[in-house]
């Protein structure tokens, strides 16, 4: 395997993986300001009051993008089986 390949493989995983992981990093991004905003507006500073709001996000999120993300996770799967398959 050349050094070209081996960086076609690592570009095509980061890809990949940013874009399985960026809605549902995205999504806990805006949960997590809008907690904060809502904290420092009504001057509550209870520090676990944002991880409950965020995991039901994130859980629903990853409920509505989960067909997206094992159809991306396949295709990446997919080609690399290709690549092993014909040895490079």
């Amino acid at each position: 395997m050349t050094g070209a390949a081996i960086l076609d493989v690592a570009r095509d995983g980061i890809g990949t993986f940013l874009r399985v992981a960026g809605p549902l990093m995205l999504i806990a991004l805006a949960v997590g300001l809008v907690v904060s905003l809502v904290q420092a507006l009504t001057q509550i500073q209870e520090q676990t009051l944002i991880y409950v709001p965020k995991i039901v996000a994130v859980f629903a999120a990853l409920l509505f993008f989960l067909p997206f993300m094992a159809d991306a996770l396949a295709g990446y799967m997919g080609r690399i089986a290709a690549r092993i398959a014909t040895g490079g």
